[in-house]
């Protein structure tokens, strides 16, 4: 019987992580679109981090909305109208990308986060509940991997199907011409994964995936999320994973504007480099965790790495190129660009330790303390504008290094979290 469960798990487990690589390539596409708009539309840093800030706010008002359609329609139809949903949010992007107006390519955005908010409510249960609970941290894990690893994918596609032919245009004045023939490479591309996600949304909706029965939920009652905040370790927690996700995705979506204003020519594939620093964390994470280092020592260690690290970027010089030269690197980049990148190792342990951490000792309550934490991922919206206010709108290489100061109390929340903020049980 338990040979038989494995092998009817497979075709499932195999469908779920193709979902999560997709969510995944979507979600990080931002690092490389949001310099890419700020060249073409010549927008201010506080401008382009709106594209960022449009993506990540329809997690905060359609979380909720999602859950409600999930329990009408289905986990699998719920994964279905997503898709559906993302595909709709790419065509959008064609009569942004015509017309060359903001607006549309923020209510783009906005569309496709809202579907991503609405495959991620969908498609998350089947990674816990589609195979043994005992093995269930290592699915998260392997989906965690899956989903960082599309984030060094995504920029690398992104410069070759839409920049290769624009060689030579950081740095220079662009003509309506050149902004025009920019902004009609975007067609192509988003019009293929529309057509792409809306197929295998329709064919999601023929696979074989077994449908997720909640036969113990319970409708919520309106005290209990007032019980679950009296936890400290819980409403600290929130706190943690909210200003979390802001660091990840200023590291994550931030770096491609930076490597613009200094003249990269490539900052379209800098998210690679973030990505590919938190796939290496989230495996000494696996490695390391509890065998070596426990859950609350390791979020330690990344918070003082990240506190570390952000005053070396904000203090260190773009001239310098000596981590290029230390591991041989093709491109030459500044240091202090590269710093950013490493922020991808220091952030890759945050989320799952933290998330333990919070829900320790809830009992009843930690449903609830399950849903209020993923709200905390509205972070990812916020982060990227702070660091545009930091940089008081200006282009200038020197303000926007200056303004990654903003993730240092950040970083400082995390430490605190990790040393006491988790072992709190009262308020007094």
């Amino acid at each position: 019987m338990s040979e038989t469960n494995k092998q009817s798990s497979v075709v499932p487990m195999a469908i779920v992580a193709t979902l999560f690589f997709i969510l995944g390539f979507a979600t990080w596409l931002n690092g490389s679109l949001m310099p890419f708009l700020q060249q073409i539309l010549q927008l201010s840093p506080f401008q382009a981090s709106l594209i960022i800030f449009s993506f990540y706010i329809a997690v905060t008002f359609t979380a909720l909305p999602s859950a409600m359609i999930i329990r009408k329609v289905g986990y699998k139809n719920g994964m279905a109208l997503g898709m559906a949903t993302m595909m709709v949010a790419g065509l959008l992007f064609i009569p942004a990308a015509k017309t060359q107006i903001f607006a549309l390519f923020l209510f783009a955005q906005l569309v496709m986060g809202a579907g991503q908010t609405l495959l991620q409510t969908a498609v998350n249960p089947y990674v816990v509940r589609i195979g043994p609970e005992e093995s269930a941290a290592a699915r998260v894990s392997i989906m965690g991997i899956l989903n960082k690893g599309a984030g060094v994918v995504a920029p690398i596609v992104f410069t070759a199907l839409i920049l290769s032919d624009f060689k030579g245009f950081v740095g220079k004045e662009l003509s309506q011409t050149d902004i025009d023939a920019m902004a009609n490479g975007l067609i192509l591309p988003y019009l293929g994964m529309a057509i792409f996600i809306g197929i295998l949304g329709f064919a999601v909706t023929k696979m074989p995936l077994p449908e997720l029965i909640d036969d113990d939920v319970d409708e919520q009652k309106p005290g209990q999320v007032k019980e679950a905040l009296s936890h400290p370790s819980l409403a600290l927690g929130i706190v943690a994973l909210f200003v979390y996700v802001a660091v990840e995705v200023i590291a994550g979506d931030t770096i491609g504007s930076f490597a613009l204003s200094l003249g990269v020519e490539k900052y379209s594939v800098m998210t690679s480099y973030t990505m590919g620093c938190m796939v290496l964390g989230y495996f000494l994470g696996i490695l390391l965790i509890p065998r070596v280092l426990s859950q609350q020592t390791a979020l330690t260690i990344s918070a003082v790495l990240g506190c570390v690290l952000t005053l070396a970027i904000v203090t260190g010089s773009n001239e310098t190129v000596f981590i290029s030269t230390l591991f041989g690197l093709k491109s030459v980049l500044p240091d202090t660009l590269l710093l950013i990148a490493v922020l991808g190792f220091a952030n890759a342990i945050v989320w799952p330790a933290v998330w333990p951490l919070a829900l320790s000792g809830l009992g009843k309550l930690t449903s609830v303390g399950s849903g209020l934490l993923v709200m905390g991922i509205a972070g990812g919206a916020f982060g990227p504008l702070f660091w545009g206010l930091a940089s008081g709108g200006v282009k200038s290489a020197e303000a926007q290094q200056m303004a990654y100061i903003v993730m240092l109390p950040c970083y400082l929340f995390i430490l605190f979290y990790a040393v006491k903020g988790h072992k709190m049980k009262s308020w007094k």
